[in-house]
């Protein structure tokens, strides 16, 4: 068999708490946050997820994405391995690499620009053409 490496990860979940966006010493924006994903069948549950975003992906999370909010990513699975108290730590998680919007209009966060321009309604006899 060819050598054959794949590593996606595609979920859909709610967030379990409101992201936090941080910035490390180099200026990169980066923001942790876990979401809920039931699982279906005779093991249904709830699985845990932890993700790590990134720069504009870490940005746009933090922004437009709260606590209960529902979100579809695409990333993939990593670990990483770290000292912490004299114990060696492992860590699995999702580095996500693009974020969508899942829930309604209804239900999105309704954002206004404070400086757009008003128009005026003009009816069809107004027009010169």
């Amino acid at each position: 068999m060819a050598n054959f490496n794949l590593n996606k990860v595609i979920l859909g979940g709610r967030l379990t708490a409101d992201p936090e966006l941080k910035t490390t010493p180099q200026g990169i924006s980066v923001t942790s946050f876990s979401i809920a994903v039931n699982r279906k069948g005779k093991d249904a549950g709830t699985d845990f997820i932890n993700c790590v975003a990134w720069r504009s992906t870490a940005d746009l999370i933090s922004k437009y994405f709260k606590k209960g909010n529902s979100i579809c990513l695409d990333g993939e699975v990593q670990t990483r391995r770290f000292e912490q108290n004299g114990q060696m730590r492992n860590v699995t998680e999702v580095k996500v690499n693009e974020v969508y919007f899942v829930d309604g209009k209804s239900d999105a966060p309704k954002f206004e620009t404070p400086n757009a321009p008003k128009f005026e309604e003009i009816q069809d006899d107004d027009l010169p053409f």
